[in-house]
């Protein structure tokens, strides 16, 4: 079991205070957390500075795999007045929101909401009633702030605070699809009812690079496809299309929606069942069932001829995919290799890309590349 960085800048603050308050500060340090619980943290310093309290902790993430593991959340408090509010704000390596769509309005720093009650309650367990100045710093943050969603997000210049129970439990897949569901609130705020998830980087750079589609209505998704098409459909949006390589993609063809290899691994015999389907001859079918990867029996059968067996699959894709949610979305769906070209796509996908996406190729003939 790990601690948020919400409980590192809770347990941070709350030291300072103590050291402001000239009271003796034990290597451990108590907060209370949103459920109720209590959480001690190891306290790596804390000193007092003309009047400034100021204090660090180094964040712990448990087995979670995370890349705020093992940097140093900071916090300086000081007395503003005898009586008022705790006004919380970010300093160095705290990002900043220029999104909407966020917890955080733009322009605010990147402090969560629960992580700043949380904040407020420890502060107050030194300080009952006084107004308090806090700020939240993390040295490391600029620099690791490009490994996390902070970019994609609208989140420029350093980290995010963040947690909603202040404790990071071993159950880092659950983490992570969580940490995508901001990317979705996102694109909602901006106004797209029509979205475009991706498992990942190579598909992303199709989708704005190619396409030239709003980064904000694009989604990664990684590999829980299921999950986010039913948090798509709860959150109301009308349409998604699926775009994405096709080894990762025919998947859901097959109705895989969890398409991690360790899970589920039959992208070869969904693609042989299909081009027997097809009414491709038995030695073809063995040939392509050699090939090590979905991508190279892909561009053997698009170089028979077949090309329209890599349509039908990205419909079937598209069928699957909503039956999953029961009919609550509309879904297309568009495949490609690796290197982003774009080799089967479903009827319905080219017509959305073309109409609700202003300014894009009409037609995915002309960004879809002989295929030797």
């Amino acid at each position: 079991m790990g601690y948020t960085t919400g409980s590192c800048a809770a347990g941070a603050a709350k030291a300072a205070c103590q050291r402001l308050n000239d009271e003796q500060v034990k290597p451990t340090i108590e907060i209370p957390l949103p459920g109720g619980e209590r959480l001690n943290l190891p306290l790596k310093w804390a000193e007092k500075e003309s009047c400034w309290g100021k204090a660090g902790i180094i964040k712990d993430a448990g087995d979670d795999p995370d890349v705020t593991h093992g940097i140093e959340i900071q916090a300086k408090v000081r007395i503003l007045a005898d009586r008022g509010e705790i006004l919380i704000r970010g300093g160095k390596g705290v990002g900043i929101v220029t999104k909407k769509g966020l917890q955080v309005p733009v322009g605010e720093s990147a402090i969560n909401p629960i992580p700043q009650e949380m904040i407020r309650k420890a502060v107050r367990e030194i300080f009952p009633v006084q107004a308090i100045e806090v700020i939240i710093e993390v040295p490391e943050g600029e620099d690791i702030a490009p490994k996390t969603l902070n970019p994609r997000l609208g989140i420029q210049g350093g980290i995010s605070i963040l947690g909603t129970t202040g404790i990071v439990r071993p159950m880092s897949e659950e983490a992570f699809k969580n940490s995508i569901l901001p990317e979705l609130d996102q694109a909602m705020a901006y106004g797209y009812q029509t979205i475009i998830l991706t498992p990942g980087h190579y598909g992303f750079k199709t989708a704005t690079e190619e396409l030239k589609i709003p980064a904000e209505a694009i989604i990664q998704m990684s590999n829980f496809v299921g999950f986010i098409l039913e948090e798509a459909a709860y959150r109301k949006f009308d349409k998604v299309i699926l775009l994405g390589h096709i080894g990762k993609l025919i998947k859901v063809a097959g109705g895989i929606f969890h398409t991690h290899s360790h899970v589920a691994d039959a992208r070869m015999e969904i693609l042989v069942a299909h081009a027997a389907l097809h009414g491709i001859a038995l030695e073809k079918l063995r040939s392509i069932s050699e090939f090590p990867t979905a991508e190279g029996a892909a561009a053997e059968l698009i170089s028979w001829g077949h090309q329209d067996l890599i349509h039908e699959i990205a419909a079937l894709a598209s069928r699957r995919a909503m039956e999953h949610v029961q009919g609550r979305l509309k879904v297309g769906t568009i495949l490609t290799l690796l290197d982003g070209t774009i080799i089967g796509w479903d009827d319905t996908a080219q017509q959305w890309i073309s109409s609700i996406f202003n300014g894009l190729k009409k037609d995915f003939a002309n960004v879809s590349r002989n295929i030797e």
